[in-house]
């Protein structure tokens, strides 16, 4: 019992691992993408564009096909998903929510590439465990946050520097860097002191900052 728990557990890990990479692999191929603009009600909230009958049932199909998809396949299903935007925004939400850690990493990555900011409020509103802070999932959301404007999201990704694992350093640095166009000598491939070193020049860097009134415009 206590084998197959340990597989569960390391086979969704990998789910939600692979969701983190293919997101940065789609970080470059989907930096063009933006969302047509669409009404707002008068409280506040936002009314998405709605498909054609024809779209809909092809964002339907999308949405069942993309859990089955993998590598290049699922990149390009993402990839549909961002350049479609606006019209498919409530069933990438829905997605967000999926117990299926690479589906709901997938749907993050492409709400995060259409760099749609009225998309944070919605994204806060899902429910998200309390305990659940530093897993590739976790950082997943921090980064489609932080791409969205969010920049209450940067604690996250600079604790995702220390990371065991070399790839969710890189893709975290990436983010930062995308962000705030800062490097602070951060190399995901360096030793661990040199590394340490450098996290806490990100710190360091958003602890003076947290609070300056441009950054609170962006949070």
């Amino acid at each position: 019992m206590n084998s197959q728990r340990i597989g569960c557990d390391r086979s969704a890990r990998r789910g939600a691992w692979n969701a983190f990479v293919l997101a940065g692999a789609l970080a470059l191929s989907l930096a063009g993408c933006a969302s047509t603009a669409s009404s707002v009600s008068s409280d506040g909230e936002p009314h998405w564009l709605e498909p054609s009958p024809g779209l809909r049932q092809r964002i339907a199909d999308e949405a069942k096909r993309l859990p089955w998809t993998h590598g290049v396949d699922r990149i390009e299903s993402i990839r549909w998903f961002a350049a479609v935007g606006e019209p498919a925004y409530p069933t990438l939400l829905a997605m967000v929510t999926d117990p299926r850690k690479d589906v709901a990493g997938s749907a993050l990555a492409a709400l995060g590439a259409t760099r749609d900011s009225r998309l944070v409020e919605e994204l806060h509103k899902l429910p998200w465990p309390d305990d659940d802070k530093d897993s590739d999932l976790a950082l997943e959301r921090a980064r489609t946050l932080l791409r969205l404007g969010d920049w209450q999201m940067m604690p996250v990704l600079i604790r995702g520097l220390r990371s065991e694992d070399l790839m969710t350093r890189a893709l975290c640095n990436s983010a930062l860097n995308e962000a705030t166009h800062e490097q602070f000598g951060f190399d995901p491939k360096a030793e661990a002191e040199p590394r340490e070193a450098a996290v806490q020049k990100w710190e360091a860097w958003w602890n003076a900052r947290s609070h300056d009134p441009m950054l609170e415009r962006k949070r």
